[in-house]
């Protein structure tokens, strides 16, 4: 199916600048995760999870769901992948016994739109027989090549769609990257190992109108790298990282809200500008830099996250 491309993101969509990923079969870390401050939190059935634990974390994930007070953090679950034997029962399961208590599903490994297609239609189906008030909301892991491909289709398969999310672990096997364990290069590399699959995805996230949100850092006890990464993928677009420990949470809420200088300065470009207009200019200068309509859209963006933080 042809792509419906989107100048903007769709709108309004929720804050997600940090998910912080947690073991469904681990109930020791689910109240300190649910305190954590993370704009989501998901309980994963997935490559947290021994396979042969995986039915009982998901019995441990509705537990959870339905008797742990989340504040206003979103309520996810990452399912196993739909070419699994669990992601039948996950979807079934999660739906039907946590109720109104799940915000969000999670789809690992993606590889093509029909992936996406098949948990929403199953879940379009569980919506009507459970009479659900509210929809499920997804968010989609590009952890794949052939994922990566097909991106722009992913994006645009489902109204439900609030994030595109880049794996780089899974990532790196399908590409055969020599990586280590924190996903950086072994051998010496010019630039950002990462920038054509950040790229990537953050363009069908824009097409698609919906969030990008950037790879997780496994060395949790490295608060400069994470913050590093963080900003790169910031500068390209996206909204938000993965955080696989709670000490990471703080340090993405930081990078990817506006800064109070930011804020000031986006008001001013927008002011000065529409002042221009009524005089009949397309472009005005503050402090001796050009803005113009392009530099308004920028900054009404920003504006926006701002006062969608603000409301929280």
């Amino acid at each position: 199916m042809p792509p419906v491309p989107s100048p903007s993101l769709r709108s309004p969509l929720p804050v997600r600048r940090s998910e912080l990923a947690t073991p469904a079969s681990n109930e020791r870390m689910f109240e300190k995760a649910a305190r954590s401050g993370a704009d989501l939190v998901f309980l994963d059935l997935e490559d947290a999870v021994a396979p042969a634990q995986r039915p009982d974390a998901r019995k441990k994930a509705v537990e959870a769901l339905r008797d742990i007070d989340w504040g206003t953090t979103a309520r996810a679950v990452r399912i196993n992948g739909v070419d699994t034997e669990w992601c039948h029962d996950d979807v079934i399961d999660i739906v039907t016994r946590a109720g109104e208590q799940l915000d969000t599903i999670i789809v690992p490994k993606a590889t093509a739109a029909r992936d996406v297609w098949w948990v929403d239609t199953l879940l379009t189906q569980l919506e009507t027989k459970l009479r659900r008030e509210r929809p499920i909301r997804l968010e989609v892991l590009i952890e794949d090549v052939a994922g990566l491909e097909h991106a722009v289709e992913i994006a645009t398969v489902s109204d439900r769609l609030d994030a595109l999310i880049f794996g780089a672990g899974d990532f790196s096997v399908s590409m055969g990257t020599r990586v280590d364990t924190n996903f950086v290069p072994t051998v010496p590399y010019p630039g950002d190992f990462w920038h054509h699959a950040r790229a990537r995805v953050a363009v069908a996230a824009r097409i698609g109108g919906v969030l990008a949100i950037d790879a997780p850092y496994p060395d949790y006890r490295d608060p400069e790298g994470y913050t590093r990464e963080a900003g790169y993928a910031s500068a390209l677009g996206f909204s938000g990282k993965w955080a696989i420990h709670p000490s990471q949470v703080e340090l993405a809420n930081e990078v990817y809200s506006p800064t109070p200088d930011e804020v000031e300065n986006a008001r001013r470009n927008v002011e000065a500008y529409r002042e221009a207009e009524r005089s009949g200019l397309g472009a005005t200068g503050v402090d001796g830099k050009l803005v113009d309509a392009a530099h308004v859209k920028l900054a009404e963006e920003l504006l926006a996250r701002a006062e969608a933080l603000r409301a929280m």
